[in-house]
């Protein structure tokens, strides 16, 4: 994902490719927010090879207001799970590292999803929302906390379990 940081030019204008947002001060990249929105781009792609077409919501007055699309699908970037062999489920956040409340949010966000996608480059799980609800109220999985991010980890192997699908795009080794 280097070209996120890339200025491309096109017939002329330059156009900034950085896409930093201000929400995630504490962020241990500044690229993150950008590396977000091109996994869902990415995403909408590759299901749409499979005539599945979503809407996204871009602006954050209709992401509150309806949610990440009109079909009620979260998209959650997990860069390292091929990596460390698990699912980084999202439980909670803050704006900031110093803010003392936690809201609810990705599973137990308060919008329009019912489905909940998640993965990287490399793989992509889509599973019902109630099931991943489920699964982390049975406390059967280890949870962890950073400092603006609540999560609980799911195995690969149960997420293969889990999910209403599972697309493989890279060569990996999951166990």
């Amino acid at each position: 994902m280097n070209y996120l940081r890339e200025q491309k030019e096109k017939d002329g204008i330059v156009m900034d490719m950085s896409l930093n947002d201000p929400s995630y001060p504490d962020a241990k990249r500044q690229t993150v927010f950008a590396e977000g929105i091109e996994f869902q781009d990415f995403v909408c792609i590759k299901l749409a090879e499979e005539n599945i077409i979503l809407q996204n919501m871009a602006s954050k007055k209709y992401q509150y207001a309806i949610g990440e699309n009109l079909q009620g699908w979260e998209i959650k970037l997990d860069n390292l799970c091929t990596q460390t062999n698990r699912l980084s489920i999202e439980i909670a956040e803050k704006s900031k590292a110093d803010n003392p409340v936690w809201v609810n949010s990705g599973i137990y966000r308060n919008d329009n999803s019912w489905l909940y996608i998640q993965g990287n480059m490399n793989v992509i799980f889509i599973f019902a929302k109630k099931i991943l609800v489920g699964l982390h109220k049975s406390k059967k999985y280890e949870e962890a906390e950073i400092p603006t991010l609540r999560k609980f980890y799911l195995p690969m192997q149960d997420a293969k379990k889990y999910c209403a699908k599972y697309i493989e795009l890279g060569i990996i080794g999951i166990k």
